[in-house]
């Protein structure tokens, strides 16, 4: 039972295709066999960022790419390396970073092609497998350490990295933790637990740690994924992809569901970012089916880090 009324529902459109000589069918990857079961995808496309010149990046998770895509529709393959790419964030200097499942978070110099790691262990532990990450407007980086926590095994962790290189664990019993993303006065972070089917959201103080009051800010209705990636509007309402179900809601900032956003493709609309002249237009990566999907909404997208 739903105590609001039915969200509008918005459609979405086939902006970009990934071309069928950068698809690699049958071809065994070590990620495909670990996540997917033994499946073998052509692709897998994830963490949508623009840049400030309108190019569209996204990372291709099995076969460790970095794409380019050009206004045009234009597909360039930055770098190949031996990685899992899961998440793509871009700092206001233009340099590209990385939640890599395999690697920990890496920095890719979009100019020279050049991938280095950046953060890549806790002391002398690695990290267990790194899925998304957001830059707050002071250069804090925020990421999820997902692993393969879930239900059984609550131990996924939300980190924070600072400019000067302090890292601090926000908690360590997150099950799946995905995507997240920071409230318009950054002082709420939102996190996708997939294998929860829930929205976390964690409380930051203003000077810093011990983080508490950690609460469920949305239940998702179920079904074989959850929530994945997410963004903000201008108005501070959340955008929650929902993998396996090829959805993406749409809440207020107080909670309330505004919008449904259906795919015309493939039920892994995995994460989402705003673009276009106005900022207006989001953009989704569906994975199943290699594509990039639009949607236009009423309100323009937050300005993301890249563009500070």
């Amino acid at each position: 039972m739903s105590l609001f009324p039915p969200p509008q529902e918005i459609e979405t459109q086939v902006m970009f295709t990934l071309p069928d000589s950068l698809r690699k069918p049958g071809t065994y990857s070590d990620w495909g066999h670990n996540n997917q079961f033994g499946h073998k995808p052509d692709s897998f496309l994830e963490g949508p960022s623009f840049d400030r010149d309108g190019n569209l990046w996204v990372v291709n998770i099995p076969f460790g790419q970095i794409l380019c895509i050009s206004a045009n529709g234009d597909w360039d393959v930055v770098v190949e390396y031996e990685g899992n790419p899961n998440g793509l964030k871009i700092r206001s200097d233009g340099q590209i970073f990385i939640a890599d499942y395999k690697n920990g978070i890496m920095r890719l110099n979009p100019s020279t092609g050049t991938i280095l790691e950046h953060r890549t262990r806790i002391r002398t532990e690695p990290f267990r497998g790194c899925n998304d990450l957001h830059f707050a407007t002071n250069g804090d980086l925020y990421f999820t350490d997902q692993g393969q926590s879930d239900l059984q095994r609550p131990d996924g962790r939300v980190f924070r990295l600072t400019p000067k290189g302090e890292l601090e664990c926000l908690i360590d019993c997150g099950v799946s933790p995905n995507g997240l993303v920071l409230n318009k006065a950054e002082n709420l972070l939102f996190v996708g637990m997939t294998r929860a089917c829930q929205v976390w959201y964690i409380p930051l103080p203003p000077d810093g740690g011990p983080y508490y009051k950690v609460g469920v800010f949305q239940n998702l209705s179920g079904g074989p994924g959850g929530p994945d990636g997410m963004c903000l509007d201008d108005e501070g309402n959340l955008y929650v992809t929902h993998v396996g179900l090829g959805v993406i809601w749409v809440f207020s900032p107080s909670g309330v569901p505004l919008y449904r956003i259906n795919s015309c493709r493939g039920s892994k609309m995995t994460n989402v970012a705003f673009g276009g002249p106005e900022n207006k237009t989001l953009y989704i990566t569906e994975s199943d089916s290699g594509t990039i999907l639009t949607a236009a909404m009423p309100h323009a997208g937050r300005r993301m880090h890249s563009h500070m």
